[in-house]
């Protein structure tokens, strides 16, 4: 197997570890305030990614460090092109993950209120923001003939965009109401498992509507693979209503693992919809298949083979840490100690 395909697949799984593991958290930061109806059960619903939702972020850490060594092109243009977007994102990690950490340490309502504000916004902003990342690239970017681009609001108010970041936005709270309802119990939990069942279903008719603007709009121009990508998202669809299922029936492990599927899915119609691109330019028909390439985006042999050296390592080491940790936080939260 070659750099060309060891690194970007790498890239891919930890974009979809991330999707998956810090998405539940955007999504319970996004319900907890709602579905708790006293200071004690918001608590509670808090303390139930409490052990998880730090180690959680050090996959997009990790997705970071690979961009930034073993793509640096690809980095240099896409972090300078959408600026804006990556740093709402980042701030909204920053301001989510501090008021989570910082809600207990007061005492008065007021004070709680505001935090319990900052925690949703913590989960919606990096929610939103992802999904409108993932839908301006799977529908090109304005390259001029150096593959640069930058982005403006303009670009991120297509319609197919925008309907990427409401489903990412429902499928993330999905994935968190279904998280809430496998790890705590009594009325909380009952009210995740109604909550994920309705963010199912709209997250199922959002994901049918990328479709059809993807395919009725100037987005389908762009991909190079426009079928695995449209097979992507159809079991998106499939495995959101699965979920939906799982969650009315009361198997809340199963549909927990249905919420990781759809959250990772995204990242793979990614991969899918541009290989062997990584950026694809966006406008009329005939421009798919140019843009900047991955062979083209990466570090040149003798830098990839040492950070081969150096994430054969390491990503082992992180794999095995997540395993550790949920291994002994294994039980329904209130049965472990609390942090939050």
């Amino acid at each position: 197997m070659t750099f060309g395909l060891v690194w970007p697949a790498l890239l891919g799984l930890l974009l979809a570890g991330y999707f998956v593991l810090a998405g539940f958290d955007y999504g319970v930061q996004m319900l907890a305030p709602r579905l708790g109806r006293d200071d004690r059960e918001r608590r509670a619903l808090l303390n139930a990614f409490g052990p998880f939702f730090l180690g959680n972020e050090v996959w997009l850490v990790a997705a970071a460090g690979v961009l930034f060594g073993a793509f640096p092109l690809l980095e240099g243009r896409l972090l300078s092109g959408m600026y804006f977007p990556f740093a709402a994102i980042l701030v909204g990690i920053v301001v989510g993950n501090t008021a989570v950490q910082l809600r207990s340490r007061h005492r008065s309502a007021t004070a709680r209120r505001l935090w319990d504000g900052l925690i949703f916004l913590g989960g919606l902003v990096p929610a939103v923001g992802w999904g409108l990342v993932t839908g301006r690239l799977l529908a090109g970017v304005p390259l001029d003939a150096r593959n640069v681009f930058s982005i403006g609001p303009a670009d991120l108010l297509h319609p197919f965009v925008l309907l990427c970041g409401a489903t990412t936005t429902a499928v993330f709270l999905a994935h968190g109401a279904a998280f809430l309802a496998w790890r705590t119990g009594g009325a909380p939990g009952a009210r995740a498992a109604r909550a994920g069942c309705r963010a199912l279903l709209v997250a199922a008719v959002a994901a049918a509507a990328v479709l059809v603007t993807g395919f009725l709009s100037s987005a389908r121009h762009a991909l190079v693979n426009p079928w695995p990508a449209l097979a992507t998202g159809g079991a998106l669809v499939v495995v959101l209503l699965t979920g939906a299922a799982l969650l009315r029936a009361g198997r809340t492990g199963r549909a927990f693992a249905a919420t990781s599927c759809a959250a990772a899915l995204p990242v793979v119609a990614l991969g899918a919809g541009l290989h062997p691109f990584a950026l694809v330019t966006s406008g009329a028909p005939g421009t798919s298949g140019t843009g900047l390439r991955l062979a083209e985006a990466m570090a040149d042999a003798g830098t990839l083979r040492i950070l081969t050296v150096f994430a054969a390592v390491m990503v082992p080491l992180m794999v095995l840490s997540q395993v550790w940790n949920w291994w002994m936080f294994r039980d329904r939260a209130g049965r472990t100690r609390t942090y939050l």
